[in-house]
């Protein structure tokens, strides 16, 4: 389990990196008032702790070739075998994600593909690799995603006077 981010500093630095993953050494030690060599080593060790997973860049889907996504919910024919699942599909690249949830399906995957030939190829290997039943969601549009997570938000209420805050 990674560690929670409660160190200010952290969180702050953790937020610069969210809305700019380009964010330099010297622009974050601006921000936090440390010394370039501090932030680098908190930086470190945020990476080390797996507070920061990675940075990536966000590349349009359409521009790779991949217009169509979807959602994916599948349920186990055998719920002996739920467990597996996810190491059943991990080979399968045009699943983006795979949520284990609670309700009526078992997993929920978020998938791209190029066509929706392609969407029926990758959801009959579905079925067959991890024995499942399908319901799919052909997504129209996508107002937003990507969204960063709310640590500003978070710390702005924290920083609000009680009567300010909700339920305060």
């Amino acid at each position: 389990m990674t560690r929670p981010l409660d160190d200010p500093t952290d969180r702050l630095i953790a937020a610069a990196l969210i809305a700019d993953g380009r964010s330099t050494l010297k622009s974050l030690a601006e921000a936090t008032g440390l010394s370039v060599s501090a932030v680098q080593a908190r930086v470190r060790r945020l990476e080390t702790d797996r507070v920061i997973r990675g940075y990536t860049a966000r590349i349009d889907p359409e521009a790779i070739g991949l217009p169509l996504a979807a959602l994916v919910s599948i349920t186990p024919l055998d719920p002996a075998r739920e467990y597996d699942i996810p190491d059943r599909l991990v080979e399968l690249t045009e699943i983006e994600a795979c949520h284990s949830v609670a309700g009526e399906d078992s997993f929920v995957l978020f998938v791209r593909v190029a066509t929706p030939t392609a969407l029926e190829v990758l959801i009959r290997e579905i079925r067959k690799r991890a024995n499942v039943s399908t319901r799919t969601t052909v997504v129209l549009h996508t107002s937003f995603e990507g969204r960063p997570h709310p640590i500003g938000q978070l710390d702005r209420a924290l920083d609000a006077p009680e009567k300010d805050r909700p339920n305060g």
